[in-house]
């Protein structure tokens, strides 16, 4: 019985192997769709910019296989605009109770 065992035991394991390698090549050609630039401001995107890299907000679209990049401005206004959103909404929700 432990042969047995051992054979599904390597199968699973082989499977989660080739999924996870499957899933790293996806990742890895959609970082290859990273773009040059802000999508908002256009400001230029330097991929061997430590600071830029950590600072930059990278939204990616797996149904679409889109990757848009915002630089962190550009991503506090958008954060803003949705904040004043919400609280409009719930002021408009407050009014109809």
């Amino acid at each position: 019985m432990g042969s047995l065992e051992r054979k599904l035991s390597r199968k699973i394991a082989n499977q989660q192997k080739k999924d996870a390698e499957k899933e790293m090549a996806a990742k890895i050609a959609l970082f290859g769709k990273l773009p040059d630039n802000c999508l908002t401001c256009q400001k230029p995107f330097d991929k061997m910019d430590k600071e830029q890299v950590i600072t930059w907000n990278v939204v990616v679209r797996n149904e679409e296989e889109a990757v848009n990049l915002y630089c962190p401005e550009c991503w506090e206004k958008a954060l803003g605009i949705l904040e004043d959103f919400k609280k409009h909404l719930e002021e408009k929700n407050e009014r109809t109770d």
